[in-house]
């Protein structure tokens, strides 16, 4: 069998990642090259002409000569009013994108020599980083799409809907290629796969001309509303419905999906932050084609992305 060469790339080794942010001032090199791409510019009046100084023993600050304003590398990002070296948000961010699978907020405190707590917030302000990042995205082309969910099993619990109780329900798609092969995957918390969450659903990832495949869930026919083409295969449940061929990389990668939980997180709250765990296990999957590129990329996402208070963080997911 030939070996499938996205899979056995090279990542981005330990040595290599030590290179390139060992050091605290490669990492802050490293952020505002990613902020200021074409230069430092003062967010109060725009002028460009500023000199450093530092507050005491703190971080190094951008002071505008125009205004006076002053700011450093990470105020106005994720990363603001941090209390940890930038070198442990790098080693977060290596973690989070060069293995194979995810790792839980314990595993990463003890990595990194922080608490639990701390790890948690971290993990959290990345995760959800990657889920800004990828909802711009439109799904194109085929796309094969399923209903799926997180959480235990309660028999004979259903609550409204097909949506059982204890479960977090989520829509999974994954766009392929012109030659079949899954190019970019999309795992979407709904409150229920009826009429009016699927028509919201669709007009907000699902581009018109698009070619959605799925099973006999009905509320996906809702797909046209939005000039999208529905092909449906009424499968069945079990290893039936799993090996049907036209689902067959939804199926797939909806699998590998549940090991990777199961491997990786003794339990989380699904209905609070199910969203960022999906979005974590999809951004990694739609970035597998340049492992390196994942951290600068995410680096990237994390300097233009807004403040994240642990307020905000703890906030209910659902519906969003």
């Amino acid at each position: 069998m030939s070996q499938n060469l996205i899979q056995f790339q090279h990542g981005l080794s330990w040595p290599q990642f030590q290179a390139l942010y060992g050091t605290e001032a490669q990492c802050e090199a490293a952020v505002v090259a990613a902020r200021w791409p074409h230069g430092w510019r003062c967010a109060h009046c725009g002028c460009m002409r500023f000199f450093h100084t530092r507050n005491g023993p703190g971080r190094l600050l951008w002071e505008c000569l125009v205004c006076g304003y002053q700011s450093s590398s990470i105020a106005g990002t994720v990363m603001e009013h941090t209390h940890l070296p930038l070198r442990q948000w790098f080693v977060a961010m290596y973690l989070l994108t060069q293995n194979k699978n995810a790792i839980s907020a314990l595993a990463l405190s003890r990595q990194i020599g922080v608490s639990y707590k701390t790890a948690w917030l971290l993990k959290h302000k990345l995760m959800q980083t990657m889920l800004l990042r990828d909802e711009r995205h439109l799904l194109q082309g085929r796309v094969e799409i399923d209903d799926a969910y997180l959480g235990g099993e309660r028999a004979g619990h259903i609550n409204g809907g097909r949506k059982p109780m204890n479960k977090t329900a989520f829509v999974a798609a994954v766009q392929s290629t012109a030659d079949g092969r899954p190019l970019y995957m999309r795992l979407t918390p709904v409150a229920d796969f009826n009429n009016a969450d699927m028509i919201d659903w669709a007009r907000r990832y699902v581009a018109p001309g698009c070619h959605v495949v799925s099973d006999g869930t009905r509320a996906f026919a809702q797909v046209r509303r939005v000039g999208a083409q529905h092909e449906v295969h009424v499968t069945g449940g079990g290893r039936r419905g799993c090996s049907a061929v036209q689902l067959h990389w939804v199926n797939t990668l909806l699998g590998n999906l549940k090991t990777s939980l199961a491997g990786t997180l003794h339990a989380f709250d699904h209905a609070r932050y199910g969203a960022r765990y999906l979005a974590e296990f999809a951004y990694c999957f739609n970035r597998r084609f340049d492992m390196p590129a994942m951290i600068p990329r995410l680096l990237h996402a994390v300097a233009i992305t807004q403040p994240l208070p642990l307020r905000v963080l703890r906030l209910s997911e659902v519906g969003t």
